[in-house]
């Protein structure tokens, strides 16, 4: 997904997204204002714009309304065309899906489905729906609702198509693409059930759910203010009303407004809503571009938390008296080799970077207690994850014998590193590549650096198979070996260039197989196959490590329970 802009059909102001490229969906955090200021000052504008007295003077002082920190501007607020960390940060609170994952965990939990159930073959998926469930314009949600929306993600077409990142991911194609789809229908046999019926089985399912982008909002409200209505000008998108202005979900907050003087999205607490009611009248995202800066703004008190406080001021903050949680380490950070480049194709060269670089070296120095150096492409508490897999512990004697057998003992190798940007499992992208460089230059490979902002080339040309190394990495969005390791290589023309190596669509099509496997034995046994066969044949990058991201409140702020998944609600959240 490359970064675009988008205008607003009420203001026609220019959108910029904050979007995250496939392999990186995470919360995005600029260490440089340029980036980001740009995000917050071109965010959507909205006619219901908060007040003064909502976000304009607000403090971290009131018991009743809860300030947090945002890295950047969310790209609109309809989380079905949005893949940025900032988007979603706000759908979260205003939208909910018929799954949820239990807080603390990435364990997939009831939501708006009570409870449900599927057929032997996987298939068929019959879900329960809460009980006397409205969305905040009053429609009530039923089983109508929810093929609505279902119906609504299948059916997009053109530039809503394109945006709707999530679902081709996840899904595959759109109705009329001609690409074949994990969703084949749903029906309503009553207001209370809803079901969905696939057209084959997939591991990911019901988890997707649960993500923001399958959120269940409001049809009336979707109809009303021409939901569908996404168009494409030139490298922009033109966004409608109900993307700017009028999300209506189930959740716990409802939109307040967006005001861009103050860089603030505000939401009010959701009186009617079904579940718990939000222990704050009134939450605010306040936009700081700057790390350094939000960490200020707490220590002042002007807000009340902000995500990925920088490491290295974990024990200080702490000291201070606020709260830093510290969030399971579900991510992984990688080295990408891209095989357009003739060296990389063969294997030798391949293992000589990995046995080079040392990442037990770097996890010790750049990251925060409880990182570990990474074995193979996701974490352990993955099913497929096996010890069994080829190490490439730190042997720069090693590396060299390799590049010398594979005739390549003067490689010259393009590596890149992004600006303007600190993610989970890379704090300072800077840092990550000064280290890599040195161990690459001490055993006799040429190392050209290219540095560009993240959302300014970096992803661009990583994309375009411009960068024969480069760094990137993702947070896990739920609990499946598909996630992670589907996501990264499952497309043999990515930016890995598999498409040159002869095992790529070999790669592509046992990917796709392992995620169709019902039985969890045989599919886990799979995906151990494949890491076996991803570390010691294939090698098409170099994982690094997993490193546990950090969300810092104010001692007075409770009930923030940090997520493994980035993905944390405020519905429990209060001061005192």
């Amino acid at each position: 997904m490359r970064p675009l802009a988008g205008a607003g059909l009420a203001a026609l102001l220019a959108v910029s997204l904050a979007s995250c490229a496939s392999s990186d969906r995470d919360t995005a955090a600029t260490t440089s204002s340029g980036g980001a200021a740009s995000e917050a000052s071109s965010a959507p504008s909205s006619s219901s714009g908060a007040t003064g007295s909502e976000s304009g003077g607000a403090t971290g002082g009131s018991d009743d309304q809860l300030i947090f920190g945002a890295a950047g501007a969310p790209s609109m607020f309809d989380p079905l065309y949005a893949t940025d960390g900032e988007t979603f940060r706000v759908a979260r609170q205003l939208n909910e899906g018929l799954v949820t994952f239990t807080p603390g965990t990435a364990d997939v939990a009831p939501s708006l489905a009570s409870s449900w159930e599927s057929s032997e073959d996987g298939l068929t998926w019959t879900f329960d729906l809460q009980d006397g469930v409205t969305f905040h314009d009053g429609t009530p949600l039923d089983g109508a609702a929810v093929c609505f929306n279902l119906d609504r993600m299948y059916s997009q077409t053109g530039a809503g198509a394109t945006q709707a990142q999530y679902w081709s991911d996840t899904m595959g194609g759109f109705k009329d693409s001609g690409t074949p789809s994990v969703y084949a229908s749903c029906a309503a046999p009553d207001a209370d059930t809803a079901v969905i019926t696939l057209t084959r089985y997939t591991s990911k399912f019901p988890a997707i759910l649960g993500l923001p982008s399958f959120s269940i909002q409001s049809p009336t409200a979707i109809e009303q203010y021409d939901g569908n209505n996404v168009v494409a000008e030139g490298d922009s998108f033109v966004y409608p009303a109900y993307a700017l202005e009028h999300p209506t979900g189930t959740g716990p907050f409802t939109f307040g407004g967006y005001d861009q003087a103050n860089n603030t999205v505000t939401l009010l607490r959701n009186d009617n809503y079904w579940g718990e009611k939000a222990k704050v009248g009134t939450l605010i995202f306040k936009i700081i571009p700057e790390e350094t800066a939000r960490k200020q703004e707490l220590q002042a008190g002007t807000i009340d938390g902000y995500d990925l406080p920088n490491p290295a001021d974990w024990d200080g903050l702490t000291a201070e008296g606020f709260n830093v949680a510290v969030r399971p380490a579900f991510n992984v950070l990688y080295v990408g080799i891209n095989q357009k480049n003739p060296d990389l194709q063969d294997l030798k060269v391949r293992q000589a970077i990995a046995y080079a670089m040392n990442r037990q070296q770097f996890v010790d120095s750049q990251l925060p207690t409880g990182a570990e150096v990474a074995q193979e492409f996701y974490p352990n508490t993955v099913d497929g994850w096996t010890d069994q897999v080829t190490q490439y512990g730190y042997d720069p004697e090693k590396a060299k014998a390799l590049l010398a057998e594979a005739g390549k003992s003067d490689l010259t190798v393009n590596f890149w590193w992004p600006t303007e940007v600190s993610r989970p499992y890379m704090p300072n992208p800077r840092d990550v590549f000064t280290a890599f460089k040195a161990d690459l230059e001490a055993v006799g490979i040429t190392v050209n650096e290219t540095s560009q902002p993240w959302n300014g080339g970096y992803l661009d040309g990583v994309d375009a198979q411009q960068a024969d190394l480069f760094l990137l990495g993702w947070t896990g969005d739920y609990n499946t070996p598909d996630n992670f390791i589907g996501t990264f290589f499952s497309d043999p023309t990515s930016r890995f260039g598999t498409e040159y190596a002869s095992w790529g669509t070999t790669l592509s099509d046992a990917l796709g197989a392992a995620d169709t496997i019902p039985d969890e034995a045989e599919r886990t046994t799979a995906y151990e196959n494949l890491n076996k066969q991803l570390m010691g044949e294939y090698l098409p990058a170099v994982p690094i490590s997993h490193s546990p991201p950090a969300i810092v409140v104010a001692g007075n702020v409770q009930g923030l329970v940090p997520s493994p998944l980035t993905d944390e609600k405020f519905v429990g959240v209060s001061k005192s």
